[in-house]
């Protein structure tokens, strides 16, 4: 897996691991034991926040490809508008004359 991306595996551990988490404070609830296994709990919730840290980061990473992308269209488009062509008085040729 690439540090830059999440990939599906990794994605249906993490729904695992919620999954767990959950499942174990239902069943401590039921002993009445919640807050005796505090030290176990604190771990879990950390590695999940670790990993749902890392989902999250990378769920939103952009490629570096994607990131020249977004900064080519960025440039093409500063200081254009739809409206900015219209001031012309020549026809821009689309659509055709005729059509």
């Amino acid at each position: 897996m690439s540090d830059e991306t999440y990939d599906p595996e990794r994605a249906k551990r993490l729904v695992e691991m919620l999954r767990e988490m959950a499942q174990r404070l239902l069943a401590l609830d039921a002993q009445g034991r919640l807050l005796d296994e505090s030290a176990e709990l604190l771990r879990m919730m950390g590695d999940l926040r670790s990993e749902l840290f890392r989902y999250e980061v990378r769920l939103t990473f952009d490629t570096p490809e994607t990131a020249e992308h977004r900064r080519i269209v960025g440039e093409a488009s500063e200081g254009w508008s739809p409206d900015a062509d219209h001031d012309s008085d020549e026809e821009d040729g689309w659509p055709p004359a005729g059509r």
